[in-house]
């Protein structure tokens, strides 16, 4: 018969949280990585790399095969919102917010232009690349301001809002605030409509009239309002719509 304390011992043992480190040593994502790169890893290896942890009698790897599961693969995965990410078994708020951040950063990597800070950005095109990956299959609305310095070449990009467009969100105060505070010379605004309709509302185009004159007062020109879906974009100023 066991002793107290051994059967305690074997009971915490039991149900402590298995890591990668309880893998094989030639099975350990982190070590793969480090040996054969990163690309040697699959979508499983790499989703147990970010969530680091697993649950109770069950190894992360099978926590990470679950989200695939689930989510039908990473695309899925990158779709999905906080809340359902933490509905998953083994995953819960801390691990669905490692998730939505990684993803995040894949997107900001992806749309980013190594050559946007260096040159002049001039048409919607060049505005819409600098941003693509942000509002990449989001679900929701987020109202962003590219702001620009004297040369029209990039200081860097603000989110000022996220949910439905209106002005009591969008407020002018908000938008030029962080456009004083880089010492921007001119702005861009884009948001995204996740229906995939880039058609301008008759709200967007009273927003962007408003937001206009709130920049002549502060000396800050407001170069275009762009509203991205899916791979389209309509450029308000391009529309001839203030």
């Amino acid at each position: 018969m066991l002793h107290l304390a051994d059967m305690a011992k074997t009971l915490e043992t039991e149900h402590k949280s298995l890591t990668i480190h309880d893998l094989p040593p030639a099975e350990r994502p982190r070590e793969r990585l480090q040996s054969m790169g990163a690309e040697a890893l699959s979508a499983q290896e790499i989703l147990a790399l970010i969530l680091g942890r697993g649950i109770s009698g069950e190894s992360v790897t099978v926590t990470a095969q679950r989200l695939l599961s689930r989510f039908g693969g990473l695309k899925g995965i990158a779709a999905a919102s906080l809340e359902e990410l933490a509905e998953v078994r083994g995953i819960g708020l801390a691990k669905a917010s490692q998730i939505i951040a990684a993803v995040e950063l894949a997107k900001r990597v992806d749309g980013y232009s190594e050559s946007a800070g260096k040159i002049p950005l001039k048409t919607p095109e060049d505005m819409v690349g600098v941003v693509q990956g942000r509002l990449k299959e989001k679900k929701k609305e987020y109202f962003l301001a590219i702001l620009l310095d004297t040369r029209g070449q990039l200081i860097r990009v603000a989110e000022i809002s996220v949910g439905s467009l209106d002005t009591s969100i969008v407020h002018p105060r908000e938008v030029f605030k962080e456009a004083i505070s880089a010492s921007a010379s001119s702005i861009v605004f884009v948001h995204n409509h996740p229906s995939g309709d880039t058609q301008p509302s008759d709200e967007d185009i009273a927003l962007t009239k408003r937001l206009c004159q709130a920049g002549e007062i502060v000396g800050i020109n407001v170069l275009d309002h762009i509203i991205t879906g899916g791979k389209s974009f309509a450029s308000l100023k391009r529309q001839g719509l203030f």
